[in-house]
């Protein structure tokens, strides 16, 4: 087919598009686009359900007059106990305060009383940025910064439940991007198998991300061989501007924030591309429930990065790009859209649990905040 053939069929059907009233805009690598993506209004710009009105700030105070700094991590085991971690009172993600810290960064709590249960990891981490509890137990963060003596940081951590070190996946303090190395990992999550999965690269939503920087998704087999990677920094099918957090569905298959580019991408466990879904913004974290409930936090919107739309909680079905509830932001001075939090999880009780972010955190009073199903 001639490309004047080609280019006439994809005006005709940008026009029948336009038509039914999605404007549609084309993702490209240079060439003849990919595929086209709706430009979507704000579903939470309409009044929509909230399911969990009462909210209480400043949830899981710390033991001993401890401040809570920032946090994007929040998860439940499989005691229906709340994990999270704190930036060892340190909010700018650049402070690396856990690197000199003597304070343990991993925290957990008893979701009914809020009281602190157990904690570790003091002294390994630089900046904490991805949590996941496994089916076991096992406490999974990556830890997305360096510090300057680069003896620590790029690394992904495994816990026992009461703080053991059980593996370390990438070479403490060097950035890279071949099969055992990492350049800041923002996320960690395991499948039913065992099989492990890293979603790496921060910088890839900037404007100008620096040299080297990475945008993919890497498996692992559950003992740490390395298997495959996919993704690169772009806006295609498959690349990645920040894959920022992951989450399964009950059919095993893998949900990729990807911040950048305002939207979820969905793939199979060997990388195969399957959707993308855009009614749930620029998502800074996921979480499925087992009833494939899906939660998206949104905690960077505004109208620089993403006009128009709000930060807040976001309700829908793993089966669909529909939202369906919403959770408002906390209110801002300086930000009229609100701020929100990065982490997002869900007890078995419905309640949700936000962990608050450098852009939330003052807002927010403390690390965490609990909004309580109705």
């Amino acid at each position: 087919m001639s490309l004047v053939n080609r280019l006439g069929i994809a005006a005709a059907v940008t026009g029948l598009v336009a038509a039914l009233g999605a404007a549609p805009r084309a993702q490209s690598n240079g060439g003849f686009p990919q595929f086209f993506v709706p430009v979507v209004a704000d579903p939470a710009a309409k009044p929509l359900p909230n399911p969990t009105p009462t909210i209480i700030k400043e949830w899981g105070p710390l033991p001993g007059g401890r401040m809570w700094g920032s946090s994007a991590g929040v998860d439940i085991g499989p005691d229906g106990h709340v994990w999270a971690y704190d930036r060892c009172g340190a909010f700018d993600l650049a402070a690396g305060a856990c690197d000199t810290s003597k304070v343990d960064p991993i925290l957990k709590f008893d979701r009914r009383t809020g009281k602190l249960l157990t904690s570790f990891g003091a002294g390994l981490f630089v900046v904490p940025h991805g949590l996941h509890i496994d089916r076991d137990g096992n406490v999974w963060v990556t830890d997305f910064a360096v510090n300057k003596e680069r003896t620590k940081g790029h690394q992904v951590f495994k816990f026992s439940p009461d703080g053991n070190v059980l593996m370390r996946l990438g070479r403490a303090g060097v950035a890279g991007s071949g099969p055992d190395t990492f350049n800041q990992p923002n996320d960690v999550i395991t499948a039913p198998n065992g099989d492990i999965f890293v979603a790496d690269g921060h910088s890839g939503q900037n404007d100008n991300p620096p040299p080297g920087s990475t945008g993919r998704i890497m498996k692992f087999t559950r003992d740490g061989k390395f298997v495959k990677q996919w993704g690169r920094i772009g806006s295609g099918r498959g690349e990645f501007r920040t894959p920022h957090a992951m989450a399964f569905d009950a059919k095993g298959r893998l949900f990729v924030a990807d911040r950048g580019n305002h939207r979820i991408q969905i793939f199979d466990q060997d990388g195969n591309y399957i959707d993308s879904y855009y009614q749930f913004s620029r998502v800074s974290d996921i979480f499925i429930t087992a009833d494939d409930t899906l939660y998206a936090i949104d905690s960077e919107s505004d109208q620089i990065r993403h006009p128009n739309w709000r930060t807040g909680i976001r309700i829908g079905r793993a089966t669909e790009d529909r939202v369906t509830g919403f959770i408002p932001p906390h209110f801002s001075d300086t930000r009229p859209l609100g701020v929100a939090g990065e982490g997002v999880a869900v007890d078995p009780d419905g309640n949700i649990y936000a962990a608050e972010g450098p852009g939330s955190r003052p807002a927010a009073g403390g690390g965490l905040t609990k909004y309580v199903r109705r």
